[in-house]
């Protein structure tokens, strides 16, 4: 019988990201509350909230595999999160505009008797931002439900000058390098076959 894998995240990127394993694995909606402790670090909300997420629904469904992630944008220390609506996006990508962010991206599996968490940084640099370039962007993508406002995976990748990273999928929300690192660790190997 095979371990129940299960992706705690409602995030459809993460979900095209993991089926890249080709896994069998279930998504449950982790249900944590996202808000940042006072003062915490963008790297340390990434970690907190991808352990949060694995630990939520693995003690819903304690004899399963759990992967859970979060990605925060750390712009010089400050968390910039999801825009959620038009206004807010446009605020956020004028002010990343010519500006270097990372992207912290924490993946966290927890499984009966292992639970580990590692973390994925990006940085990006954006290329100076015309407003029309920007309004252009948004209302052809709708990046609403992205941190930073940017998918770099589609449109978004006209946004940048660069990106530097060792996983190049954490940008898109699940580092894959180290999700298959931490799953072997648990005593899932993607590539053990059936």
């Amino acid at each position: 019988m095979r371990t129940a894998l299960i992706l705690a995240s409602t995030s459809r990127y993460r979900r095209e990201l993991l089926q890249r394993l080709r896994l069998p694995f279930d998504v449950v909606s982790p249900e944590v509350d996202e808000t940042p402790l006072p003062g915490e670090a963008p790297a340390a909300l990434a970690l907190r909230l991808a352990l949060a997420k694995a630990r939520a629904v693995q003690a819903c469904q304690p004899g399963a595999v759990v992967i859970g992630s979060d990605q925060v944008a750390d712009l010089d220390g400050e968390p910039i999160g999801k825009p959620h609506t038009h206004e807010r996006a446009v605020a956020q990508l004028t002010r990343l505009s010519g500006r270097s962010v990372v992207f912290q991206t924490g993946v966290a599996v927890v499984a009966p008797g292992f639970e580990r968490a590692l973390l994925a940084s990006v940085r990006v640099r954006f290329r100076a931002l015309a407003p029309a370039e920007i309004e252009h962007y948004l209302r052809t993508e709708q990046p609403y439900d992205c941190a930073g406002s940017a998918k770099s995976e589609t449109l978004g990748i006209a946004l940048l000058e660069a990106i530097d990273s060792d996983d190049p999928t954490a940008l898109v929300g699940l580092p894959l390098i180290r999700t298959c690192a931490l799953l072997r660790e648990a005593g899932i190997d993607p590539l053990a076959g059936a």
